[in-house]
């Protein structure tokens, strides 16, 4: 397991890798859905799964979906017309059958190491970005799993500083407090969280969304930005020294302002992003304006990755009515980003070659 961050190389423009996410969840139908989706300018992609476990999905849920197993990720691109290419992961060889909507703890070390092993291609070179599948962390604490999700365990292997960014269709938001009971917000919000959430944001919507000079919206804690301090002074106490402090280094940021005057749509229109204080001032917005394609995209790290703003869906898992929207989007979203990143470190080799 790689525990530092591999160095800087060019993006090739190769496949996507999905993970294989808990094989008793929806992870499997959605990129089925998604293959059957390709003629809409898909992005090529390839998952690190268990050809059989997939075929068997397929037949179980009947979605005509050709099984194409790959024997490395450069062939991805030229069967993914015929096929979803599968590149076989090793440690499903010996697992028992999985039953769609039951979790089974046997699967646990399969999971992870499809993330771990999904994580060093993406970092040789040999796919261009990461697409996970949701996980089911309770099943993978049994196995040992140390971490409170895939944001953090990807921190470990890659050596970056995660930041996590929601986006839909004509919005990116960031929870600077993720998942806290509202009761322990203001205490877990900090002007250093803000700070550091604020230049990953700025860095990466230049980046991976080439966006040259981005505009950055900041949402209010209290109602009425604390009205002066008489509904609270975590506006001048807290959120304002941080925004000082970021617009000084050079970003376009916007005083704290009440959240509810930042997200209707001529709002949206004056900005790229918006930092929020806790998790529902963040996804509340995003998922009324669109529900069904929202897309996890981890921040501040040396490779790639995005997931669909979902979980394993457990109670649906064996219907077959998932739908893949979102997993589609964040395949959209990844490829995106690759491509810009591509971008800007061409452009930053011409610079710095006409030095």
């Amino acid at each position: 397991m790689s525990q530092a961050a591999s160095p800087a190389r060019p993006l090739a423009p190769e496949a996507l890798v999905v993970t294989m996410g808990d094989p008793a969840g929806i992870g499997g139908e959605i990129a089925l859905k998604a293959w059957l989706a390709r003629g809409a300018g898909l992005p090529a992609f390839f998952l690190l799964d268990s050809p059989a476990r997939l075929k068997a999905v397929a037949s179980q849920l009947q979605l005509d979906v050709p099984i194409c197993p790959i024997s490395k990720p450069e062939d991805a691109k030229a069967v993914f017309q015929k096929g979803l290419p599968v590149l076989a992961l090793r440690e499903t060889d010996a697992l028992p059958g999985v039953e769609l909507g039951t979790p089974n703890p046997a699967w646990s070390k399969a999971v992870i190491a499809s993330i771990t092993q999904a994580v060093e291609l993406v970092q040789k070179g040999e796919c261009s970005g990461l697409v996970t599948n949701p996980i089911h962390k309770a099943s993978l604490y049994e196995a040992g799993f140390k971490h409170p999700g895939h944001t953090e365990f990807l921190a470990e292997l890659t050596g970056g500083s995660p930041v996590m960014m929601l986006s839909a269709p004509g919005l990116k938001v960031i929870p600077i407090t993720i998942h806290t009971a509202l009761k322990n917000v203001t205490s877990e919000l900090t002007s250093t969280k803000i700070e550091t959430c604020g230049r990953i944001l700025a860095q990466s919507l230049t980046q991976d969304f080439g966006i040259a000079q981005p505009r950055i919206a900041v949402a209010a804690l209290n109602p009425h930005a604390g009205e002066n301090g008489a509904m609270g002074d975590e506006e001048g106490l807290i959120i304002q020294p941080a925004v000082d402090k970021l617009r000084a280094e050079g970003i376009d940021i916007f005083d704290p302002a009440p959240a509810d005057t930042l997200f209707h749509q001529r709002a949206r229109a004056r900005y790229d992003a918006v930092l929020c204080m806790y998790h529902d001032q963040a996804l509340i917005p995003l998922k009324t304006i669109d529900f069904d394609r929202g897309v996890n995209t981890t921040l501040g790290l040396p490779i790639v990755r995005t997931s669909p703003d979902h979980g394993t869906a457990f109670d649906i898992a064996a219907q077959g009515v998932a739908n893949a929207e979102s997993f589609i989007a964040a395949l959209h979203g990844a490829a995106t980003m690759v491509a810009h990143r591509i971008e800007s470190r061409t452009r930053g080799l011409t610079e710095n070659n006409n030095e």
